[in-house]
């Protein structure tokens, strides 16, 4: 019966041996697997920090771009303005220089009148009454007008 007993004994002995040498290559490949899991969690951890670090780059160029735009923007908007200013100022210097031709116009035609008044006044002939020969006027050759080609000349803004 003690043989027995040493024999179960042995058994169990050997079956719990197999046992551990199971759980021992178990716990070997969960180890193994373990570092893997870390290399690749760390390497993760590079690639996050890379991405957030691209991310804060783009941010601020975009923040840069932003600010450009802006600047762009308001440059424009204060060129139109100067461009309307401008374009205002021509306008009344135009309508100026018309309403001084339409004086001068209609003083030249109150002078003319005055003139042939006077000369009606005085019995005087008037001063284009036919007897007078007309000399012709000869015709000036016309000249060429020079083409400018188009993209040369300079035009100041300022």
């Amino acid at each position: 019966m003690k043989q027995i007993t040493l024999d179960n004994q042995d058994r169990t002995i050997r079956r719990l041996r197999a046992q551990l040498a199971t759980q021992r290559r178990g716990l070997a490949t969960t180890k193994k697997e373990l570092e893997d899991t870390q290399v690749a969690l760390e390497a993760s951890h590079k690639v996050i920090a890379g991405l957030t670090e691209i991310g804060l780059s783009m941010s601020k160029k975009i923040e840069r771009m932003k600010v450009k735009k802006q600047k762009v923007r308001s440059n424009h908007v204060e060129c139109h303005q100067k461009f309307q200013a401008r374009t205002h100022e021509a306008e009344d210097s135009m309508q100026a220089q018309h309403l001084l031709i339409e004086a001068l116009v209609d003083e030249k035609d109150s002078l003319l009148q005055t003139i042939h008044g006077l000369q009606e006044a005085n019995n005087a002939p008037a001063p284009f009454d036919g007897d007078w020969e007309e000399e012709l006027e000869e015709e000036p050759e016309e000249e060429e007008i020079e083409d400018i080609p188009l993209g040369e000349g300079e035009i100041d803004d300022e």
